[in-house]
């Protein structure tokens, strides 16, 4: 599955999401986690993970706590107030949007493929 066009739009989203069940996590973590739920077919890039981790940041919605582990520094990250109060939004829109591709994708009961909806 060639997942990199869909990822691209919900990267935040995801982010958010595991912020919000895991409280705290750091990079690494998280690229491991995306790939663990997803049976590896969704593997996050540090060059897609972190820009989005920075943003996130600028807007207010997470903060990041620095600790020295096995002689290095590492960079955690967890949500503020209202990092958690985005991340229920962005999870319920993205939900909704998903129920509504499964309806556009749903077999036409007459065997067509609708491209009513494209302007076609």
């Amino acid at each position: 599955m060639n997942s990199k066009e869909y990822i691209k739009g919900t990267i935040k989203t995801i982010v958010l999401k595991l912020l919000s069940e895991n409280k705290r996590m750091y990079g690494y973590e998280i690229t491991q986690r995306v790939a663990e739920l997803s049976s590896d077919e969704i593997k996050l890039t540090y060059g897609a993970l972190y820009p989005i981790l920075y943003k996130l940041e600028d807007e207010g919605l997470l903060v990041t706590e620095s600790e020295i582990v096995e002689n290095r520094a590492r960079k955690y990250y967890s949500l503020t107030e209202k990092g958690n109060e985005v991340a229920k939004e962005k999870v319920s829109e993205l939900q909704q949007f998903t129920e509504i591709l499964k309806k556009i994708l749903q077999p036409d009961p007459n065997g067509k493929l609708s491209l009513e909806i494209w302007g076609f």
